[in-house]
């Protein structure tokens, strides 16, 4: 797959879309080849971050136990990609004018957090604003793509305010499970 068409997924529902449901990648696949590799970078930066930066980074930032938050994280994140692929089957086909697979909903549900997963890498930069409005882009960017695969990918399509409702209710689970991890972060 192109790189072209990869940067397109959260902008159009043509682009990319159809080339990954034709190569159709198991649930166990997108787990250990996607999700597995792209999950460690949000746990591995933040305890670099931790460790190196310190206080410098945010306040009493470097007094965390980050070996400890940072497994939780990554533990956490590795639920949450199978539990998202479950609820993104479940409210899509509970709509009687939206239909979608077990594969397509763990697909959606592997890709979405892409960018907030490529966006961690700005944690190599101590600047906390930085940071945080490159999570907020990404989060935007991850919702985008939850819709654009929907779009793309459910197999009854009749209207498009249908596909944003369960889109709505997708993205309000993920960003409260995202406000969790987050929440894990600066609980500890």
């Amino acid at each position: 797959m192109k790189i072209s068409s990869i940067l397109l997924l959260p902008i159009t529902r043509t682009a990319g879309w159809k080339e990954l449901q034709q190569r159709r990648p198991s649930i166990p696949m997108l787990a250990w080849c996607l999700v597995l590799p792209m999950s460690l970078l949000p746990p591995i930066l933040l305890y670099y971050a931790g460790t190196h930066y310190g206080d410098d980074f945010m306040a009493g930032f470097g007094d965390r136990q980050w070996r400890f938050i940072t497994t939780i994280l990554f533990l956490a994140e590795l639920l949450t990609f199978f539990v998202m692929g479950w609820l993104i089957h479940a409210v899509v086909n509970a709509e009687r004018e939206l239909s979608i697979d077990y594969q397509n909903a763990y697909l959606l549900a592997a890709l979405a957090p892409l960018p907030m997963w490529s966006a961690s890498i700005l944690l190599l930069i101590p600047s906390l604003l930085l940071n945080v409005v490159a999570e907020l882009v990404a989060l935007g960017l991850s919702c985008s793509l939850i819709y654009h695969g929907l779009q793309a990918l459910c197999e009854r399509r009749t209207n498009d305010v249908i596909t944003m409702s369960a889109t709505y209710t997708i993205m309000a689970a993920g960003v409260l499970a995202w406000g969790l991890l987050m929440g894990i972060v600066l609980a500890y």
